[in-house]
């Protein structure tokens, strides 16, 4: 039986494959984002990341399928969700998921899992990148969201933990850009939210 449960830990599993496929194809970093250029630059330990994610992923997902959605996340929680609550919650975590893979998609070689400046650096504004100018960010933000509503201590902390580095980041990042495209980014800003659309 498909559970909500179910859903949630798919959803992040397949962000975390995509993650790590993804580092296959990036440019060089020539500032920062040293933990990323070794990654990049380092296959072997891509691709036994791969294959550690491939077992933990069939591990994690055959355990799953042997509980239902209460016995999953009723244990150690901070408050009990109802059954509309928990697909309420996974629909979430999909909806993020889902726009997370999409800005890192058109973001491209672009990418860097920390701040970075990469050589041959691109001002990416289309796609998801027109409506809010760290999609990425906000796509996790609104799956981690979406994960601490099963009211699991552990999604609850997932969802805190990635408020905190979401905003030790923004400023890095946005500091970053102004200096590589001091003519084009103040103008990327006044017609972009950084992380909710039409908001903030």
């Amino acid at each position: 039986m498909v559970t909500y449960a179910y859903i949630i830990l798919f959803s992040w599993l397949t962000f975390f494959l995509i993650w790590t496929v993804g580092s296959f194809s990036v440019k060089r970093d020539i500032r920062g984002g040293r933990a990323s250029s070794l990654f990049a630059r380092s296959w072997p330990l891509r691709t036994g990341l791969i294959i550690l994610g491939i077992f933990a992923a069939a591990r994690i997902l055959t355990d799953t399928a042997r509980y239902t959605n209460r016995s999953l996340f009723s244990t150690n929680n901070f408050f009990a969700p109802s059954a509309l609550q928990g697909w309420i919650a996974a629909l979430l975590t999909v909806l993020g998921i889902a726009f997370a893979i999409w800005a890192r998609i058109h973001l491209g070689k672009n990418w860097s899992s920390s701040p970075a400046v990469k050589e041959g650096h691109e001002l990416v504004t289309s796609g998801p990148y027109r409506y809010v100018r760290h999609p990425i960010y906000t796509g996790l933000l609104v799956a981690a969201f979406g994960t601490a509503l099963t009211g699991t201590y552990f999604g609850l902390d997932v969802f805190f933990v990635y408020l905190i580095l979401i905003f030790s980041r923004l400023n890095k990042e946005e500091k970053i850009m102004l200096e590589l495209f001091p003519g084009q980014y103040p103008a990327y800003q006044t017609r972009t939210k950084r992380l909710i659309p039409f908001v903030w």
